[in-house]
């Protein structure tokens, strides 16, 4: 049976990670809609229903709580990536494959690059000193060498393609796509944030890149 208060209230015992789970969240979305310097913590505790020096106790301030968000919306992608099983397929499948998970993700997650275009602002200063972030994407640029060798030895690719400016390209070509759709919209007089605009623009990209690969 549960312990009891004197009161004969039941005892909640604590949950360590439900809580910090709650606080991330909170803080995702309101850093997301106001910036690291617009954020309060007290409106993040609020949100996530929890006393703000949880939030202190968990994570020591509101930096580290930013850099908890963004490592973790970086982790969100490369744990998509890794889902693909990109080594065991023939290199111009699993480039492709990089190519569309890139675009969907950004899709599926706006937040993603509200938070990067705040972090940019202050000049990476908090991915800049995540030893983290930097584990995680050793691996994926060898990965990709790796395709990018099984391609120019098969003859699907060209030679001297560099990995990491190549994932930058990738990344590059969807993210300015959907962190410009509103002003993209309003120079061509076009609605890029309808389902059919981002179906062209995703196939633009896959074949763009593709082709920039070819011998």
């Amino acid at each position: 049976m549960p312990k009891r208060r004197a009161n004969g209230s039941p005892i909640r015992r604590r949950d360590p990670e439900a809580t910090q789970r709650k606080l991330l969240t909170a803080a995702r979305r309101e850093f997301a809609a106001r910036g690291l310097a617009g954020a309060r913590v007290d409106d993040i505790a609020e949100r996530a229903g929890v006393n703000k020096q949880l939030v202190y106790h968990y994570f020591g301030d509101k930096d580290a709580l930013y850099l908890a968000v963004l490592e973790w919306v970086y982790e969100e992608i490369r744990a998509q990536e890794r889902k693909l099983n990109l080594s065991g397929l023939p290199p111009d499948t699993a480039i492709r494959k990089l190519i569309e998970s890139s675009f969907d993700h950004l899709a599926a997650h706006p937040d993603f690059i509200l938070l990067l275009n705040d972090e940019n602002r202050g000049g990476a200063r908090h991915v800049r000193g995540s030893r983290k972030l930097e584990a995680m994407h050793s691996p994926l640029v060898s990965l990709v060498s790796k395709i990018l060798g099984e391609g120019v030895r098969a003859g699907t690719f060209r030679r001297g393609v560099n990995p990491v400016h190549l994932y930058i390209s990738i990344a590059g070509l969807s993210y300015f796509f959907f962190s410009n759709t509103p002003t993209l919209s309003a120079i061509f007089g076009k609605d890029f944030s309808s389902r059919t605009a981002k179906a062209a623009r995703r196939k633009h990209v896959v074949d763009l890149v593709m082709q920039s690969l070819r011998p």
